[in-house]
């Protein structure tokens, strides 16, 4: 489509990478689509839907990242959108919108053409144009459809009452075969919320110390360690973030030796969830009641 050229693409492209590079963590897709579009005046096209209901331009832009996530300029998580070292060098190099674009869309092309192992002569849709036909325009309808299946869930996550998400996680554990001997009642905890074992009695196998937050910012190395020091030889720890963890915080707990550590951080808490879903019980699944929706599967 004329309506959107690649100066323009590259325009709302380089203003997603300054936007991003302002938080080295990434952000969600869901908050800064919205702020690339008030950085520009929209044209009526642009603002528009398609047929099926999707606006025009949060599909624009989306569609826009294929070529800078396979060159290896962004990485996408759960919905949250990270520019990588070799992205932010791009972003340095390439001043011009267009001649950034055009520099995605030839890496897009040297990968697509590795994927097919046949030489094709151009980027498809990568050149301004934005179609609902392609095989591309699937991974971005499923693309965008994940992000806001993810988005529900967290944000069901983080709505829970504390001890029932700290019921959550220990029926998680019990799911995935452990055998769950305490969980704190409403009070002072001491830094532990839940115990359990690797058997029914507790003879054989570490003691499981659980600590869970539904923090909304992430643990940082001080949290670790407080959690650490409840932790006695022999025994393993398992700390359950909704926000995560600082890079130092990982770090100091992976470097432990005195003690076995885990942090696990909501996306951790979901995919584990998803695995034993099948081993939890009926009370459980209603907690966190999750289903399985089939999208056709884009080219890989």
């Amino acid at each position: 489509m004329a309506d959107i050229t690649r100066r323009r693409t590259g325009q709302f492209l380089r203003r997603l990478f300054e936007l991003l590079m302002t938080d080295p963590a990434g952000i969600k897709a869901s908050a800064v689509i919205p702020e690339v579009a008030k950085s520009f005046e929209l044209t009526e096209f642009e603002k528009g839907n398609y047929a099926s209901g999707a606006q025009r331009f949060e599909k624009i832009l989306r569609f826009s990242t294929i070529g800078p996530v396979k060159a290896g300029w962004l990485q996408k998580e759960k919905g949250v959108w990270t520019v990588t070292d070799s992205g932010q060098k791009a972003y340095i190099q390439f001043v011009d919108s267009e001649a950034f674009y055009k520099e995605a869309c030839r890496l897009y092309d040297q990968w697509k053409q590795r994927r097919d192992a046949v030489s094709t002569d151009q980027a498809e849709n990568l050149d301004g144009v934005v179609s609902e036909d392609s095989v591309d325009s699937l991974s971005v309808v499923l693309e965008a459809a994940q992000d806001q299946a993810w988005t529900q869930i967290e944000q069901f996550l983080k709505a829970t009452d504390p001890f029932e998400f700290q019921d959550i996680v220990a029926d998680l554990l019990r799911g995935m075969k452990y055998f769950v001997s305490w969980v704190s009642p409403p009070g002072r905890d001491g830094g532990v919320d839940i115990i359990a074992y690797t058997d029914p009695l507790g003879a054989t196998g570490p003691r499981i110390k659980v600590q869970v937050k539904r923090w909304q910012n992430k643990v940082d190395v001080d949290g670790v360690r407080s959690f650490i020091a409840t932790i006695s030889n022999g025994d393993m720890g398992i700390f359950v973030c909704l926000a995560g963890f600082t890079k130092d915080a990982s770090d100091y707990a992976r470097n432990q030796e005195r003690c076995r550590i885990t942090l696990l951080t909501a996306e951790q808490l979901v995919a584990l969830w998803i695995e034993n879903y099948g081993n939890l019980s009926d009370t459980a699944r209603q907690k966190l009641p999750l289903t399985p929706v089939y999208f056709l599967a884009p080219k890989a």
